[in-house]
Formats: C-alpha cells, structure tokens, sequence
C-alpha cells in the first residue's frame, strides 16, 4: 500500500502531472521536454529531478529519460483527476468558454482536496471526461480511456466521432473551437496531401486543412 498522506507542493504536483502527460505521450520525458513544458531553465528542471527521485517520486536514466514510480503516478493522477473535475466545474456550472478553463484549473487543482473533489465529482453527477474529452481519474486511480486514434492515422475518406484534444493549451482551443472541432462531433477526412501535406477535414458541411500536426492532437473513434 502506498502511502500518499504525507503533503505535497503544488511544485511537486505541477511536475509530476506533466512527466505523466509526457510518459504517456512518448514512453519517457525527456529534460529538454520538460524546460519546454515548464519554462524554466535547464539547471531548475536538473535540481528539481533529482529532488524527486530521492524522494522516490521518479526514476532517472541518465540520457533516456524520466519516468515515475508507482507512488508518483498516483500523484500524478490526483492532480488530473482535481485538474479535470475544475474544468467540468467552470464549463457546466460557471459557463466559462471550452477553451479557456485549462489555465484557470491548473490553478484550481492545487488548492482543492481530495474531499472537495469528491464533493463536485457528485455535484457534477460523476462525469467521465473533462470538456476536452479526455478521461478523469476515479478517486482510486484508475483512468477508463476510450477507444481512439489521432485523425493524422486516419485514412482518406475514414469518417470517426472526435473523442477527445490531447493537447489543452488555449491558442489551440481556440483555433479548433472556431473550427467547430469538439468531442462528439463527425468528421470525416476529405484529402491527405502527399509529403507530410496537410490534412482536410469536413465538419458540420465545412471543410478545413488542418497541420499533420494539428491533426495528431485530435482523437476520434472510426465509425462506419
């Protein structure tokens, strides 16, 4: 049984959150992913590293990477879990704008505990899924992904429902709200231009081109 009652920094938790959005993304998360997310210096994130790893958060292999023991996953899951339910919260019960509650939960979720978000978990009749479609962490750990795959994958002519954005930063949620590209909606994948070309889309009777990179962020599931 691991222990998790022992107090946790916001710091710790801001870290461990995004080594865990980066593991799951790429396997590992690189130092120089890390100064990116975080922008600070190189020598902060270094520090910060070995702090946790003695503190038996994470696991370091020097020139692969970081990746996070059991005990600093379920922190880690915590954190999104207070992350997603404060998002849910601005969205269904304060009618803030889709994408404009990532900044303001990453505030939020360092302050609520674990009794709070029991209690708006309740409040909100147990959602599944932030607003960006991507899953909240029951209180136990345990994380129920849909299926899906990112539209970059998908094939000419494939039709799928969006499922969720991976990547919450609001520039992008904007770009796609004004596109109309959220959960639940329909595409279907029009034109695939050769050499890493752009992708176009149809969405509600629209067509748009989309970044190979753009397109890797949103995830549907195909349908027939």
């Amino acid at each position: 049984m691991i222990d998790l009652s022992t107090e946790v920094t916001s710091a710790t938790e801001e870290y461990l959150e995004i080594i865990y959005r980066l593991q799951k993304k790429n396997g590992v998360a690189t130092t120089s992913d890390l100064v990116r997310s975080l922008k600070v210096a190189p020598g902060t994130v270094t520090n910060t590293i070995a702090r946790l790893e003695k503190e038996s958060f994470v696991i370091h292999e020097p020139y692969r990477g970081v990746r996070l023991t059991e005990k600093g996953r379920r922190i880690a899951l915590r954190t999104i879990r207070k992350h997603r339910l404060s998002e849910r919260l601005l969205t269904d019960l304060l009618n803030v704008e889709w994408e404009r509650v990532h900044e303001a939960a990453c505030k939020l979720e360092h302050s609520i505990s674990d009794e709070i978000a029991k209690k708006i978990e309740k409040a909100l009749g147990h959602p599944k899924t932030c607003p960006h479609g991507n899953p909240i962490p029951t209180e136990c750990g345990g994380v129920l992904e849909e299926e899906s795959r990112p539209l970059s994958e998908f094939n000419l002519r494939e039709k799928g429902k969006i499922v969720k954005i991976t990547d919450e930063r609001r520039e992008i949620l904007e770009y796609l709200s004004s596109l109309g590209v959220k959960p639940n909606k329909i595409v279907e994948i029009i034109d695939k231009a050769p050499f890493s070309g752009p992708i176009t889309i149809s969405i509600e009777g629209k067509n748009h081109a989309l970044s190979r990179e753009i397109a890797s962020l949103i995830e549907a599931k195909k349908i027939e």
